[in-house]
């Protein structure tokens, strides 16, 4: 499978590439800036192409692409105007971009608290109204889609032990234990068409979808 990791530099981006590097997939890295594009050949994508979210993103299908994992994000330092831009309005133009291209395959990373914002910091809730929109876009089409939503995102080493379902209590993740379902639920057909929450847990990540 040709996938194309949108978002690659990002810390979930660049550790799924990571993973993917020695297996089966094609991975290419989408990235912002061509000064980034040895980076993450170093970190193991076979191929880069340098594709702005809010700009033309016809360069991004010009290889074959047969699924699309997006992990980008605006970052949590940009105001509302660049959350809806990229968060939102860059998701939903991909999802746009497969349907018209027959690219069958797409995984969302999105947020656990993206069904309640309400519940959410106040800071984060615009965030996560745009995140919704973009879900339910996605979820609205005909694509293989699945939609991954972990918790609080930190930084901690990842322990390879989740906890998945719908729903899940709000709990933390270590960025590296997303990187790791990503990997895996690229190869669980049984996550098509599911809305996944994740945070820590206990359950392998290779068990937690098997189901």
């Amino acid at each position: 499978m040709n996938i194309l990791v949108v978002g690659s530099h990002g810390q979930i981006g660049r550790q799924l590439v990571e993973r993917l590097a020695d297996g089966p997939h094609r991975v290419t890295a989408m990235v912002r800036s061509a000064g980034q594009e040895a980076e993450m050949r170093e970190r193991g994508a076979d191929a880069t192409v340098v594709v702005d979210l809010e700009g033309d993103l016809a360069p991004a299908f010009e290889a074959d692409v047969d699924c699309v994992v997006f992990t980008a994000g605006s970052g949590p330092h940009t105001g509302p105007e660049k959350t809806d831009a990229v968060d939102r309005d860059g998701a939903i133009r991909l999802v746009d971009a497969c349907v018209e291209r027959g690219i069958r395959r797409f995984v969302m990373v999105s947020a656990l608290r993206v069904g309640c914002p309400e519940q959410a910091p106040a800071s984060l809730r615009h965030y996560l109204e745009a995140k919704a929109v973009a879900d339910d876009h996605l979820r609205a089409t005909d694509l293989d889609y699945t939609v991954l939503r972990p918790g609080r995102l930190n930084d901690d080493p990842g322990t390879g032990r989740i906890a998945a379902g719908l729903p899940l209590p709000a709990d933390e993740i270590p960025r590296a234990d997303v990187a790791a379902a990503l990997a895996v639920i690229l190869d669980r057909p049984a996550t098509i068409g599911r809305t996944i929450d994740i945070t820590r847990g206990e359950t392998p990540v290779e068990e937690a979808f098997r189901a």
